[in-house]
């Protein structure tokens, strides 16, 4: 029974299982379930095989039940297979290695005769584990649907303060002492060519590494958080409870889609509720009879999990695009269906801020003394189907101000939507409609106010320079234009997900895009920093919109080392004065969904050793019918610089 309600939410993290640490011989495993299910968990983690099994020729596996022991549904949805522990693919011990050779992928092979959706693999015994990753490898390239779960403990040691010079000058042996299960997984996946097949499953325990440290797990594909009882304290009333820390990265793992997993022996001798045990919902109690030993465990993580805050609207809204990439659009070669204008214009918060903006300049360029005899005229460049010219309309209302207002657009089909809607509205006396490129178009007058909405999810990247340095001729010299201006940022980002789904397309003009994309499981590595800035009006001569630039991120000193899969595209505008809009985390226009970040990716991850600063550079060049952004990281190890000359993503003029 899934841990809770909460509105929105279809992820896996809902479910809980729980580890069967003894083998279930004979009839046992449909047993065992049953107790485990009748208690409210929705899973087992079991070992199919007995531990005690060694390959001898002709011997049969001894399984730890019929297949026909339980239902295909059963086996798919209710067990997570657990390869037995004892193999050691990379032991001195040449028959040792071989005979886990052999188990693996007996037991795997097994496995996927149940139609399991998952197993999980021991943890590695040392750090060189090459031949246990070759023969997993080899396994990948037969499964379909099974993926399978590295355990890993979820653990690093951090140095003292005494250690850090000896650290500095390459102390193998201290390097040697320093445990790392990021650096264990990173060797194997790497190994294993990034499979989008393997995956994690975290044990932890009652020690945690740094806040840091742990956050560079959200962009890993952690599929399970294998909870220990030992992980546990005592409440004032003898009930197991976490620790902040641990409560904290508990509903970390819940908004990233983790399934919790308990394991170990009952630490807490808890008695039952009378008449039964509040479990996973209000409507269901557990008879004391049937009562599972780690009962008291689940009970306290399905509260963790209920007490957590619902979904917002905007997040139940942007739940389908979580991870999604999409190619950013070209709204000056492509015009814009109804369906994508429909879902902008629904953003009430962008177009409040707008209005705000247009408010405070009406009310800056003309005097109270002044409203009755001054009309203002505002050009609505890009106009859409509307929404700026009622925003514009409603701040002149707002302030008593009188305005004329052109409408120009180059979309014919959202013309024929703009005069519907003026005339609905009653406004042919107000608003003028222009059926044209605002680039081609001989305005009648000088505007005081140019407002337009051309901005991307990285500031530029829709070309909003280029269209406003087009269209700044028709604006007085001393008028204002509506965004003012624009910075675009970028952080380092660990994105394995979107990794994969960009590597199953087999080529580089896919790793050479820029994507749009609603970011959820993703580390960020640093802060952002700023790349790009655009201001506008720029009545200089010989104005250019090529730019380059170079930055340098510091990586947190606790954090450990990394991978870099690519880099989060974010911005932030100045409409008018202190009225901006943006999606840049520390400044973000809260409740606006306007935009999604973006995503520039890496053709080969960058690993970034502990302490080592990551350099990259951006480039915007422009040509006469194209603009494209190329990238390259330089530090701690360069890559290939990503679409040169534009060869596989631009952006068309």
């Amino acid at each position: 029974m899934p841990l809770g309600q909460r509105a929105g939410d279809k992820s896996d993290s809902r479910y809980c299982g729980v580890e069967v640490l003894d083998f279930p011989a004979g009839e046992g495993l449909p047993a065992v379930l049953n107790h485990s299910l009748a208690s409210s968990f929705d899973f087992i983690l079991a070992p199919l095989v007995d531990p005690n099994y060694r390959p001898t020729p002709g011997a049969v596996l001894p399984v730890s039940a019929s297949d026909l022991v339980l239902g295909p549904a059963q086996w798919s949805n209710h067990v997570v297979g657990k390869i037995s522990e004892w193999i050691d693919l990379d032991a001195e011990d040449e028959q040792l290695r071989l005979d886990s050779e052999l188990t693996l992928k007996q037991e795997i092979a097994w496995a996927s005769h149940l139609s399991l959706q998952a197993c999980v693999l021991p943890a590695p015994r040392r750090s060189s584990c090459g031949n246990y990753a070759r023969v997993v490898n080899q396994i990948l390239q037969g499964l379909t649907n099974m993926h399978l779960w590295l355990r890993l403990p979820l653990e690093k040691s951090e140095p003292m303060d005494d250690d850090l010079d000896k650290l500095k000058h390459n102390n193998n042996a201290l390097q040697n002492e320093m445990v790392d299960s990021w650096e264990l997984w990173n060797s194997f996946r790497l190994l294993c060519d990034h499979s989008s097949q393997l995956c994690v499953a975290l044990d932890i325990s009652s020690t945690l590494p740094s806040i840091n440290s742990l956050g560079r797990w959200f962009g890993e594909p952690v599929r399970a958080a294998i909870l220990q009882t030992n992980a546990f304290l005592t409440n004032g009333r003898g009930y197991p409870c976490l620790s902040k820390r641990h409560q904290k990265l508990l509903t970390g793992f819940f908004n990233h889609s983790v399934q919790v997993i308990l394991s170990g022996r009952s630490n807490h001798n808890v008695p039952p509720v009378s008449g039964g045990v509040l479990l996973g919902d209000e409507n269901h109690t557990e008879d004391a009879s049937v009562r599972h030993a780690l009962s008291p465990y689940l009970e306290y993580t399905a509260y963790l999990y209920r007490r957590m805050d619902p979904l917002p609207e905007q997040e139940r809204f942007e739940i389908n695009y979580r991870d999604f990439l999409q190619s950013p659009l070209q709204p000056l070669m492509d015009n814009l269906e109804a369906q994508t204008y429909e879902t902008f214009e629904k953003d009430v918060v962008k177009y409040t801020q707008y209005q705000r903006a247009v408010a405070k300049a009406l009310v800056d360029r003309v005097p109270d003394d002044a409203v009755s005899t001054t009309r203002t005229v505002l050009m609505v460049v890009g106009a859409g189907r509307g929404p700026l010219v009622r925003a514009s309309l409603q701040a002149a209302e707002e302030t008593g101000r009188k305005l004329k207002v052109y409408a120009v657009e180059k979309n014919p089909n959202a013309v024929i939507t703009l005069h519907s809607l003026i005339k609905l509205e009653g406004w042919e006396s107000l608003v003028t409609v222009i059926s044209s490129d605002m680039r081609c178009w001989d305005a009648p007058e000088k505007a005081d106010i140019l407002v337009s909405e051309l901005l991307g999810s990285f500031g530029d990247n829709e070309l909003s320079p280029e269209c406003l340095d087009g269209a700044q001729r028709f604006l007085k010299p001393d008028g204002i234009s509506i965004p003012s201006s624009y910075t675009s940022f970028i952080q380092p980002i660990t994105a394995s997900k979107l990794h994969n789904d960009i590597k199953a397309h087999k080529d580089i003009a896919h790793f050479e895009t820029a994507y749009v994309v609603k970011l959820h499981r993703i580390a960020t590595l640093a802060p952002p920093q700023q790349v790009f800035t655009f201001t506008h009006p720029d009545f200089s001569p010989n104005v250019s919109n090529q730019r380059y630039t170079k930055l340098q991120f510091e990586m947190p000193p606790d954090m450990g080392s990394c991978l870099v899969h690519g880099f989060a595209g974010y911005f932030d505008s100045v409409l008018y004065k202190d009225v901006h809009l943006g999606i840049e985390p520390n400044t973000a226009t809260p409740n606006m969904f306007s935009w999604f970040p973006i995503f520039f990716p890496l053709r080969k991850p960058i690993y970034v050793p502990d302490r080592s600063p990551i350099e990259v550079h951006f480039w915007r060049c422009c040509a006469p019918t194209k603009v494209w952004y190329e990238w390259a990281v330089t530090a701690p190890t360069p890559s290939p610089i990503h679409n040169s000359n534009g060869r596989s993503y631009w952006v068309g003029l």
